[in-house]
């Protein structure tokens, strides 16, 4: 890897350790939806964020290995021979929803599904696990938005998808466990997620890490 782990922000940080033997590949896969929510972010005109996306998905899925070459996070990704990601482009479709008109549903099914499925590395995961992975999503998302109504939003709509009953987590998802229970303290409290990795939210998930619920 060319880049460390001081590029990756605290909380998918501190979840990629959980990842136990696949902690590399978490945190790989977490740095490019940094570079996803950046790309995002910077984006002033909906067609050119299109055409930036459009670029990652071609160099991601590009089977010479040549697109994309010298671009750190790719490279690492190939290293370790899981280019292209699973859910990759319901990832990329995801994100593309913040772009122009917000579409929330779109953004939770396609970022959040499409992420645990990378996390997760595979494609085939269980409806409850998107499930979760919306919550988590939209979480997310409440708190990186200043517009009060897209927040109310995001918390109303994940308050909607929280799961009810219990379900069976593997262990090698622990990761995806421990996110989705950050986001279901908050979002069942009807609370935004705080912009950043607060002590109380590291308590919580040293918490919920060593309790194992």
């Amino acid at each position: 890897m060319t880049e460390s782990d001081e590029d990756l922000v605290a909380l998918p940080s501190l979840l990629s350790a959980y990842a136990g033997r696949e902690a590399s590949r978490h945190r790989l896969i977490w740095r490019l939806d940094q570079r996803f929510a950046r790309l995002v972010a910077t984006t002033t005109e909906p067609m050119i964020g299109q055409m930036r996306l459009a670029w990652w998905n071609d160099a991601l899925t590009d089977e010479s290995g040549v697109k994309g070459r010298g671009e750190p996070v790719i490279d690492a990704l190939r290293e370790l021979n899981v280019a292209p990601p699973a859910g990759l482009s319901q990832w990329l479709d995801g994100w593309e929803a913040l772009i122009g008109e917000t579409d929330l549903s779109a953004y939770a099914m396609g970022r959040g599904a499409g992420l645990f499925r990378a996390l997760a590395g595979r494609d085939d995961i269980p409806g409850w696990l998107e499930q979760a992975a919306m919550v988590w999503a939209l979480w997310d998302l409440s708190g990186h938005v200043e517009e009060v109504a897209v927040v109310d939003r995001a918390i109303a709509m994940a308050r909607s998808h929280l799961l009810s009953g219990s379900v069976k987590w593997t262990k090698s998802w622990r990761p995806l466990r421990l996110a989705y229970q950050l986001a279901h303290h908050d979002i069942k409290r009807g609370r935004r997620a705080p912009p950043g990795l607060t002590p109380t939210l590291y308590m919580r998930l040293i918490r919920l890490a060593c309790l194992g619920r």
